[in-house]
């Protein structure tokens, strides 16, 4: 595995191909690092291993059930794994719980931006269970790694989206409506 590019560090440069849609002649659109920066929003892109396997969709489905959470704070929410966009549009399809996907899931077919990102594991060279929260300067506020076997808390994601985004002090377990420490 690459060093893993962490907090400061800009988010790579990418354009990839996204599915967006299961509807015909609907299915695919691109995604590049400056979409979110354009329209001024937070971006939050978690990583999967593998389209048809057990613990992704669970993690799928509950960030899907919470996007109105991340749109509500004007986050772009993206999806990603290293298989094709017709593997994830083949899942999508098949898959009762990834149907109606709000969000699109980015086919990083060439590892490019997963290898950038330092997030492929070893022997299998897909990516690890990794989220990033970007700022609107295209920064990397946040990363969380899990290994292979283990889902990721979608509420706890949001909980650091809330922190960051009032760019105060937060103390441990801090909540949104939760008091933010004051320097004397």
């Amino acid at each position: 595995m690459n060093r893993l590019l962490s907090l400061g560090s800009k988010f790579p440069e990418f354009k990839k191909t996204t599915v967006v849609s299961t509807e015909v002649g609907k299915e695919f659109s691109s995604l590049t690092n400056e979409d979110h920066i354009n329209d001024g929003k937070w971006m939050v892109m978690f990583w999967y291993p593998k389209d048809f396997t057990f613990v992704c969709p669970t993690e799928i489905a509950e960030f899907n059930n919470n996007y109105t959470e991340f749109r509500d704070r004007d986050t772009l929410l993206v999806g990603a794994s290293t298989d094709s966009e017709y593997v994830h549009l083949a899942w999508r399809k098949d898959h009762n719980d990834l149907k109606n996907l709000k969000f699109p899931l980015v086919a990083d077919t060439s590892k490019s931006l997963a290898e950038a990102l330092g997030i492929l594991e070893a022997e299998e060279k897909v990516a690890y269970r990794v989220t990033h929260i970007v700022d609107p300067q295209g920064v990397i506020r946040w990363v969380s790694a899990n290994d292979l076997s283990v889902g990721r808390n979608v509420k706890e994601v949001l909980r650091v989206l809330d922190a960051l985004q009032t760019d105060e002090l937060c103390p441990c377990n801090w909540e949104k409506g939760n008091e933010t420490l004051k320097v004397a």
